[in-house]
């Protein structure tokens, strides 16, 4: 859709969405509760399609109050109209590959032991769609992917295994935003536009003739930033970039200016991530305010994405019968702290969009549960009626979405009352776990000793302003008591270590005599070229450090 036309004819087909679920008698939806465990394979009635929107860098807290009011989001609205939201769903690592490989594979970080965006899961791995294409449903995936290993630039990796190295480079260009097209411009990221077409395009062209059930997978990049190569050749992403047309549905009025401490009062981590993302300079408030507009109007072609396969699955009958997920990765800081991009533990970088519509799932819910997206293996394998592997970090969601039987939810493995985030990539000099529990956040770093931990009440400070770590000893140490029950933090941190030290060498080792132009030219060089031999020398003392390891 294109134009003024393609807005009144996304707002004729919204408004007949809204009419036809209004009156639809979901497949499957019986007047008492449906005893969702004893639907086997071979059951008469037809098990359910599912199709999953997963797309990049949305802050899941745009999809309630007081969030929702920044941004229209038609789509999203009319999932949590008919379906289930999540109010505190969390990636498993705020960075897209290891949140991704906790995703498909429903482990953990240190579990996949995907350190960075670099090293995912084996592409052998055996996933919840390779298992459902097993029993039976046809599958597709169109778009990012990105949970396997090999991808992303050389400097992303090298920023990661050198983030122990004592020095601070920036290594990113400095936030902006960037306005193309006009009023009537829809289409601006292009290349997701072209990934949702074709998806759209197979669920009215073949899997309305499909006699068995389908899983359909659709992944965006949007609203992650844009790549900014005017900061050299090696450069990172971080234009905002949207047209008028997205923006006319961002509410300037809405938009909170998130406060800042003194750079000298900022967590030593905090610190390191906000100078390595080109943040720490002055920026004036109307900077800010565009940053997170534009940013909230990228969040709007998202959603109009969405609305896209949403209207596909309505034309063609699909939608009674039919699951439907929407996610994200991790979130957006969008300056928020000093920062923006992800791999952080602040709410707007680990809050994730978690949405869910379809037959038997409870319609107008909002469910307060702490989740993650470990939780999505388990749940697809549930909706196909496959039996759940024992070995998962995550439990299955369908106890919390659909109208059991009160004796089938008892006899469930039901949610834990804690979710756990980690984060071991580049941009942060330490390892990183966030327990999130009912109104706790802890937050623990490296061997739990040399880098002071943070506590936050988000019942009072949603925000994440006030570290209370040593205002509640009792809290932390209970908390970071049950966070070592579940991960040794602090091994894992080691082991982390040495793996970067061990792949930086390899690397180097690989280069040869180019090393040292390789090494001035990654996405560091506008401060490495000023101070070489500075830079050089602190590396080498980093790798004669604990050789022995």
């Amino acid at each position: 859709m294109r134009g003024r036309d393609g807005e009144g004819a996304r707002t004729v087909v919204l408004a007949a969405l809204v009419l036809l679920l209004a009156s639809t008698r979901w497949e499957g939806a019986k007047a008492r509760p449906v005893a969702w465990g004893h639907l086997s394979a071979g059951s008469s009635q037809r098990a359910r399609n599912v199709v999953m929107v997963m797309c990049d860098a949305f802050d899941g807290r745009l999809t309630f109050y007081p969030g929702n009011q920044t941004v229209i989001l038609p789509f999203i609205n009319l999932m949590k109209r008919y379906g289930t939201v999540f109010l505190n769903a969390y990636t498993n690592s705020p960075i897209c590959c290891p949140s991704r490989a906790a995703m498909w594979s429903g482990l953990f970080t240190h579990l996949t032991e995907s350190w960075n965006n670099f090293k995912g899961l084996d592409p052998n791995y055996t996933t919840w769609m390779d298992l459902m294409q097993k029993h039976g449903y046809r599958t597709q995936k169109y778009g990012k992917l990105d949970y396997t290993l090999g991808h992303h630039s050389v400097s992303n990796r090298v920023e990661a295994w050198t983030r122990d190295v004592d020095f601070l480079l920036r290594q990113e260009g400095r936030p902006m935003v960037n306005l193309t097209g006009n009023k009537t411009f829809v289409r601006v990221m292009e290349e997701d536009w072209q990934n949702t077409d074709k998806a759209a395009s197979w669920i009215r062209k073949e899997a309305i003739n499909f006699s068995q059930p389908f899983v359909l997978y659709l992944g965006l990049n949007l609203p992650h930033p844009y790549p900014s190569p005017s900061t050299g050749e090696n450069f990172g992403s971080s234009t905002f970039l949207t047209s008028p047309y997205w923006l006319e549905k961002v509410t300037y009025e809405a938009i909170k200016i998130p406060k800042w401490p003194p750079l000298s009062d900022m967590h030593p981590v905090d610190y390191y991530s906000s100078y390595t993302k080109n943040c720490t300079g002055q920026f004036a408030r109307k900077e800010i305010r565009d940053i997170r507009a534009f940013y909230y109007a990228m969040c709007a072609e998202t959603d109009a994405m969405l609305g896209e396969i949403i209207s596909a699955l309505s034309d063609t009958g699909l939608l009674k019968r039919t699951v439907v997920i929407f996610t994200a990765d991790h979130g957006e800081l969008a300056m928020e702290h000093q920062q923006f991009y992800k791999m952080s533990m602040y709410e707007a970088s680990s809050h994730v969009p978690l949405l869910v519509m379809g037959p038997s799932i409870k319609a107008h819910h909002r469910l307060s549960n702490v989740v993650s997206l470990v939780d999505i293996y388990p749940t697809m394998l549930d909706i196909a009626r496959i039996p759940i592997p024992q070995n998962l970090s995550g439990y299955s969601l369908i106890p919390l979405l659909a109208e059991m039987a009160e004796d089938e939810v008892s006899s469930r493995r039901l949610h834990p009352t804690w979710v756990l985030s980690e984060f071991h990539g580049c941009n942060a000099n330490s390892s990183t776990y966030m327990l999130r529990t009912d109104k706790w956040k802890y937050i623990a770093y490296s061997d739990g000793h040399s880098v002071s931990p943070q506590l936050f009440d988000l019942s009072v400070d949603p925000d994440e302003l006030t570290n209370i770590a040593t205002t509640f000893p009792e809290v932390t140490h209970s908390l970071d008591k049950t966070l070592r029950s579940i991960v040794n933090y602090p091994r894992i941190s080691a082991s982390v270590h040495k793996y970067n030290k061990k792949q930086f060498i390899n690397w180097k080792q690989s280069l040869g005599r180019n090393y040292s132009n390789v090494i001035a030219n990654l996405r560091w060089h506008q401060d490495w070229l000023k101070e070489p031999r500075k830079y050089k020398d602190a590396i080498h003392r980093w790798l004669q450090m604990n050789t022995n390891e």
